[in-house]
C-alpha cells in the first residue's frame, strides 16, 4: 500500500526557519534508511505557505489566493510518499523519524487510493487511461 506522509507545520516553520545541520544530517541517515529499506518513493520539504497560492473553486469562476495561511498546524511542511505492506509498519517507521521541528511537531499518515478503492465506477477505459498516464510519468521521471 502506498501512504502520503505528511510533516505538519508549526510556527517556527512557517516564518522561514531553515533546519539544523544537525537535523538535515539526522534527516539525511533517516531517509537512507528509508530507501535502503525499499520504501521511500519521493519525499520534499515545503517552503512556508507565504510563497505559495491557494486556487478557490466555486462553480465556473477560480480565484487566486495568496498565502501565507493559517493556522499553521494546518499545513504541510514537507511530505514522503511511501510503499509499505500496512499502515502499522508506516506508523513504526515514523516512531523511528528524528523530530522534523525544533519543538513539538506532529506528522500524519494517510493511505493513497488504489484502483480498487474506486469500484465499478473505475471503468476498463478509465483504468486503461489511468494506466498509461502512470506509464508516461514513470518515463518522464526516467529521463
Amino acid at each position: 500500500m502506498k501512504v502520503m506522509v505528511f510533516v505538519k507545520a508549526t510556527q517556527d516553520s512557517e516564518t522561514g526557519a531553515m533546519p539544523s545541520e544537525q537535523l538535515l544530517t539526522e534527516m539525511g541517515q533517516y531517509n537512507e534508511e528509508l530507501v535502503r529499506a525499499g520504501i521511500m518513493l519521493a519525499g520534499e520539504g515545503l517552503h512556508p505557505s507565504s510563497k505559495g497560492v491557494r486556487v478557490h473553486f466555486s462553480g465556473r469562476d477560480r480565484t487566486v489566493i495568496q498565502g501565507p495561511f493559517t493556522p499553521a498546524q494546518e499545513l504541510v511542511a514537507g511530505y514522503w510518499l511511501w510503499e509499505v505492506d500496512s499502515l502499522e509498519e508506516a506508523i513504526a517507521w515514523v516512531k523511528r523519524c528524528p523530530n522534523p521541528m525544533p519543538g513539538d511537531s506532529e506528522i500524519e499518515i494517510r493511505p493513497v487510493f488504489e484502483a480498487e478503492d474506486f469500484g465499478e465506477a473505475l471503468t476498463p477505459e478509465l483504468r486503461e487511461q489511468e494506466d498509461r498516464i502512470r506509464a508516461q510519468v514513470e518515463t518522464r521521471s526516467q529521463e
